[in-house]
């Protein structure tokens, strides 16, 4: 397997990197004669921006950029054979800090999805974070670990290592949070993200991934004829500004049960309060498993390419998100332009606003513990 390291180093020059993550020693890094148009800018924060491009030996591909640890292309293998690019995402570094649809492809921490009003209470201290969704923090909040540039420590046998040093205070949160996450690229076809985090003071951490997938292609038309199955029988309802009511709902005979195959268009257009606050599905799914064991949570598949993918995680839940918000206002890559419901979201997570709901599982850090996670992406055909 080959990294191809591109690295932006001026507004017209770009260098690319090869070396070889075989088992084999490693050759001399080369740089390639190559010119070409810059890709990303050269400084964001203070920083330069680089782009990284993985290949297995399967000749699936994956681009990735510091900037937010962000997958930015991925390119799987068809029913065909044909390479297909099917994550969203923007060809220049200004596209990702213009646009309306900031997490893209992105790494999201210290809290992925949501905690109530920007607020909770940790050893009888309340904390208020930034509110960027409609009175509560979503994401980490506006500056969270989506919007900064990663470290990349070293690179392994088949992938790129990502770390990220949280200080304290940042979005409102207590205590310096190290974040490490590991970006493998797998011959078996599976994009894997282990996540590890450690703190010098109690916080809650809920990191996950926030790839916008489209299995008919970027940009290919909506994903409601996509085949979806959740190993869930339960889900967290939520109230108007999708806010875990605290309960824990059975999924039967609601338009939230993919406990077999079904197309995420048949029944999102139901008369249903649930769908109604989501606009669509975007709502956490508790999975039926016990412990902190890799298993499968879900499977979604394309008629039109044949393409199947595999969520696999360490994680209790999972959030499904139908691309509610896409609006046709965004352009990207290729310039296709993003439509309603072009994409899902499969994050692998612990429940939103944990830190305010004691009945749902801890997502405490204290100091001397490590956080860690898996999560998995597996590609086939079908």
């Amino acid at each position: 397997m080959k990294i191809h390291f591109n690295k932006v180093l001026g507004a017209t020059a770009l260098g690319i990197l090869l070396y070889s993550c075989d088992s084999k020693p490693k050759e001399e890094i080369k740089v390639e004669d190559t010119v070409e148009e810059q890709v990303f800018g050269t400084t964001f924060q203070n920083k330069k921006v680089e782009t990284y491009e993985i290949k297995n030996a399967n000749g699936m591909k994956m681009k990735v950029t510091n900037f937010g640890a962000r997958v930015t292309n991925l390119w799987v293998p068809d029913k065909d054979g044909n390479l297909v690019d099917v994550v969203l995402g923007f060809e220049t570094l200004d596209e990702y800090l213009e646009s309306g649809e900031k997490y893209f492809g992105a790494a999201i921490g210290r809290y992925g999805n949501r905690i109530a009003n920007g607020k909770f209470t940790l050893d009888g201290e309340e904390y208020t974070l930034p509110q960027n969704n409609n009175g509560q923090t979503l994401h980490g909040g506006p500056g969270g670990m989506d919007y900064v540039i990663w470290d990349v420590e070293k690179s392994g046998e088949n992938g790129l290592i990502f770390s990220y040093t949280s200080p304290d205070g940042e979005e409102g949160f207590p205590g310096e949070l190290k974040v490490k996450m590991i970006y493998t690229l797998t011959d078996d076809n599976e994009f894997k993200v282990t996540y590890e985090a450690e703190t010098d003071k109690a916080t809650p951490v809920n990191l996950t991934h926030h790839s916008f997938f489209n299995l008919n292609g970027a940009g290919n038309g909506t994903v409601l004829d996509h085949t979806l199955q959740l190993n869930a029988s339960e889900y967290t309802p939520v109230n108007e500004v999708l806010i875990p009511t605290g309960e824990v709902a059975s999924v039967k005979e609601t338009p939230f049960d993919f406990t077999d195959p079904t197309t995420i268009g048949e029944r999102i257009n139901q008369e249903n309060q649930q769908l109604k606050f989501g606009g669509g599905y975007d709502h956490n799914w508790v999975l039926d498993k016990t412990g902190n064991d890799l298993s499968q949570a879900a499977v979604i598949s394309s008629p039109q390419t044949g393409i199947e993918m595999e969520v696999w995680t360490t994680e209790p839940a999972i959030q499904f998100y139908s691309g509610n918000f896409l609006d046709g206002s965004v352009t990207g890559k290729g310039g296709k332009v993003y439509e309603l419901r072009s994409a899902f979201c499969l994050e692998t997570q612990h429940y939103p606003d944990s830190p305010n709901q004691p009945n749902f599982p801890s997502t405490i850090l204290k100091p001397g513990e490590k956080y860690e996670q898996t999560c998995i992406y597996k590609f086939g055909t079908k």
